[in-house]
């Protein structure tokens, strides 16, 4: 098996409260419901198992299901770090977090929340290193995707825009 990661980061200014969008962000259904090729999300309290369908890899197709430790720092950010159970045979994990900043409206706006991620997904394939590059390519425009359409999905719950054209590296 070889290990094959993508990262991504972003940012956009939400005309949202932070309270709406920690409210969203904090629920696993609601997070299932907006995160393309996620099926579930079972809340366990610190632990979160996600489960997704069929992803599309050079070579391969896996479904991956993965536990990730939940660290809530209320209204500020959320931090997510891959932790499987002993004896676990998990090929996929995801790191990363959220953070939110309260930001001061401009005129004509009600409320304002720079919103801030990062997401770095670790999939082990049975795959040579040497297809690393059409690998770790075809990651990135996974995540791309399911990063735009997860936050169309947002601001649509949440019934809103951005300020600006939202970033991502």
């Amino acid at each position: 098996m070889t290990g094959f990661t993508a990262t991504t980061t972003a940012e956009a200014i939400v005309l949202a409260s932070r309270e709406q969008i920690w409210e969203l962000l904090r629920d696993a259904d609601e997070v299932a419901r907006l995160t393309p090729f996620v099926t579930r999300i079972e809340d366990r309290g610190e632990h979160w198992i996600w489960s997704m369908t069929k992803l599309p890899v050079p070579k391969a197709t896996l479904s991956p299901t993965f536990t990730e430790k939940m660290e809530f720092v209320e209204l500020e950010r959320i931090e997510f770090k891959h932790d499987a159970p002993e004896g676990s045979d998990e090929n996929a994990c995801v790191d990363g977090w959220y953070e939110l900043e309260e930001l001061e409206p401009l005129e004509g706006e009600s409320v304002a929340t720079m919103l801030r991620t990062s997401l770095s997904i670790t999939l082990d394939l049975p795959l040579p290193k040497a297809l690393s590059p059409a690998v770790k390519g075809s990651m990135k425009t996974v995540i791309n995707q399911m990063g735009d359409r997860f936050s169309a999905g947002m601001l649509e719950t949440l019934g809103t825009t951005t300020r600006g054209k939202p970033t991502r590296s």
